[in-house]
């Protein structure tokens, strides 16, 4: 073979060699892409399911979805000359040995007054119980327009063995619920309180406890 066909044929193996090489390099960043994108994927679902609760409950107290009320530092709106009934319940989950019910069971009050309602809640064991609720209205529309100012449902309670308190709630109906086709009829809501046990955290070895 002459010397000018070696060169040719040299010359037309190179650039294949040259294009199998760039493949191999465009195929090993394609995965590092994709294995990035993998796992950013998943990262970020992780991310939401830690924040799923807390951005539920910040959209149920935005928007009263699911009977949630509102909370609210003071109140600074009109008093409205229409009359509505606010009725109390109580429960607490089975695990729970604590006697707890409204200490009026209903209230008559203007939309956008203040009024001051009280539960009481009992332990009648010989050891300290925590317990916390969780609250909601009906009707459940309702929940927009139900604004607490203070509420014992915010913190955690502790009842010492035959310990009564008496825990208030601070509210008010926002007169906006007249300007809502859906709400505006409404006579009655009723807003309802359940107390579930707090499980107390384990101890470390050695460390010493009291119990009031």
């Amino acid at each position: 073979m002459s010397e000018k066909s070696e060169q040719s044929e040299h010359s037309d193996n190179a650039p294949v060699a040259y294009e199998g090489a760039t493949d191999a390099s465009d195929l090993a960043r394609r995965h590092k892409r994709v294995a990035i994108s993998g796992f950013t994927l998943v990262a970020c679902m992780i991310a939401l399911s830690f924040a799923a609760v807390p951005l539920y409950q910040l959209f149920c107290q935005v928007t009263g979805f699911g009977g949630t009320t509102q909370r609210v530092e003071a109140n600074d709106g009109p008093v409205v000359d229409r009359m509505i009934s606010v009725r109390f319940d109580a429960n607490t989950s089975q695990g729970l040995k604590w006697k707890f019910r409204p200490v009026q069971h209903t209230l008559e009050l203007k939309l956008g007054e203040n009024k001051l309602a009280f539960y009481r809640a009992s332990n009648p064991t010989d050891r300290p119980i925590k317990g916390t609720a969780s609250f909601n209205v009906t009707p459940e529309i309702a929940g927009a327009y139900f604004a607490k100012i203070e509420c014992f449902c915010f913190t955690e309670q502790t009842l010492t063995p035959g310990q009564s308190v008496d825990m208030p709630v601070s509210f008010y109906i926002d007169p906006e619920i007249l300007d809502d086709p859906d709400a505006r009829n409404i006579r009655e809501i009723t807003l309802s309180y359940t107390f579930f046990p707090v499980k107390e955290t384990a101890q470390a070895p050695g460390s010493s406890r009291t119990d009031g």
